[in-house]
């Protein structure tokens, strides 16, 4: 399912155009991603929880030459589903 997908599944639950179903679906994830680029951890009850989490910088290998190379730190983002969502997912 991509983004066009859940927004003609919303559209279709909620008897509105697929255009603003269109805009409402990005505007959740572009409010999602404005809350992670702050640091903030969004939940969403019955669906899971949305981390910024930090890795430190780490020695790797260069897999061509095998030469040592820094691996900068960087922050990523983690979700961790609700626990209805694993039950759904697990029958």
């Amino acid at each position: 399912m991509n983004n066009s997908d859940l927004a003609d599944s919303v559209a279709s639950a909620h008897d509105i155009s697929k255009a603003d179903a269109r805009k409402i679906v990005d505007g959740v994830f572009a409010a999602i991603a404005d809350a992670a680029a702050k640091g903030e951890e969004v939940s969403l009850n019955g669906f899971g929880k949305f981390k910024v989490k930090d890795t430190p910088a780490r020695e790797g290998r260069n897999p061509a030459t095998g030469a040592t190379i820094q691996i900068a730190a960087a922050k990523k983002i983690a979700f961790t589903p609700a626990k209805a969502i694993k039950d759904k997912l697990n029958g």
